[in-house]
């Protein structure tokens, strides 16, 4: 006779905001930025691609020139580098990009203006340098209170794991991806 008693599948664990389920957590082997730069070219060319179709628009709020390289080889649109100082536009973009902390604004009016700013089902992606445990949370709460949903959780690393052999990355950056998906009652998804 067989047993036909169900069991509840088992509560994930590993969820950055108590409550929430878990959000996807992908690996890119892509090399670390360098001094003063908000990312590697690498990084800059799979976010671009990645997030977006040809001709969308990117607001680039990043440090260095990686991501506008990406936008450019990708025949993306964008308001590049020089979006802080005279704002971003009033088409909605498709992904803003962005390194942390901001300068300009409490991180939650930071992400009430990306929401504004952004393309239903549009992305943001915060880029933390890895290390600090309690930073991604932060943000993730501020996103949520600007109704931003979490997406993904990107975890970039210099070495890729390699099959059959244990995982050692050397993750130095955290990318949060965030997004704008308005369900029919004005809310966030996730």
């Amino acid at each position: 006779m067989t047993d036909r008693n169900h069991h509840r599948a088992p509560v994930p664990v590993g969820d950055v905001v108590p409550g929430d389920p878990p959000v996807p957590i992908t690996v890119w082997p892509v090399p670390a930025p360098h001094g003063g730069e908000t990312m590697s070219n690498a990084m800059g060319v799979r976010l671009v691609y990645n997030l977006t179709h040809p001709s969308d628009l990117v607001i680039d709020l990043t440090e260095g020139p990686q991501l506008a390289r990406a936008v450019i080889a990708a025949h993306r649109r964008s308001h590049l580098q020089t979006a802080r100082a005279v704002g971003w536009g009033r088409e909605p973009a498709t992904l803003i990009v962005t390194g942390w902390p901001v300068d300009d604004a409490s991180p939650v009016e930071f992400f009430v203006r990306c929401r504004a700013s952004l393309m239903p089902g549009g992305c943001v992606a915060v880029l933390l340098p890895h290390g600090d445990v309690v930073l991604p949370v932060d943000v993730v709460i501020a996103a949520k209170r600007a109704m931003l949903a979490y997406l993904q959780h990107i975890v970039a690393a210099d070495r890729p794991p390699r099959r059959g052999q244990q995982a050692q990355l050397d993750i130095h950056t955290d990318v949060l991806i965030l997004t704008c998906s308005a369900t029919e009652t004005g809310g966030a998804d996730g």
